[in-house]
């Protein structure tokens, strides 16, 4: 009997170890950043960091701004408030061109971000959130000349 009650309490102990973490990391938070990176890598960005908030509120499911312009090498930052979403340029909405970054994972805490850096030709790419798209979760970027 005693035995049993050793056995008991060292695996109790484990338990309690392991759920407790048993050291000082710390899992990302409400307002941590967690990058996502893109698989293969891609080039420096040059130029500016544009935002596009990704979100879910009482409105429902939306990027913030949906309309963006920008130029070769600059940075477009996904970055989730609330929500789970993902970014993806679908080659179905945007037939005929090339160099399309892959879609993002879904992203899942606040404070998340997926960064692509622009390196499409001019034209106009049209983006969306997978499984919000049919709830008008979609968006547009006109890749513009530097003037």
């Amino acid at each position: 009997m005693k035995e049993s009650f050793s056995m008991t309490g060292l695996l109790a102990g484990v338990i309690l170890l392991v759920a407790c973490g048993g050291g000082d990391k710390q899992s990302p938070g409400a307002g941590d950043s967690v990058a996502v990176a893109i698989p293969g890598g891609q080039p420096a960005a040059t130029g500016k960091t544009i935002e596009v908030e990704m979100v879910t509120d009482e409105t429902g499911n939306y990027f913030s701004p949906k309309e963006i312009e920008a130029h070769q090498g600059d940075l477009i930052r996904f970055t989730l408030k609330a929500g789970v979403h993902n970014g993806h340029f679908l080659p179905d909405s945007n037939s005929v061109k090339t160099g399309l970054p892959p879609a993002s994972e879904m992203l899942q805490l606040p404070g998340q971000t997926y960064d692509f850096v622009v390196n499409l030709q001019k034209g106009v790419y049209f983006f969306q959130c997978d499984p919000h798209a049919a709830l008008g979760m979609t968006g547009k970027l006109a890749v513009v000349d530097k003037g």
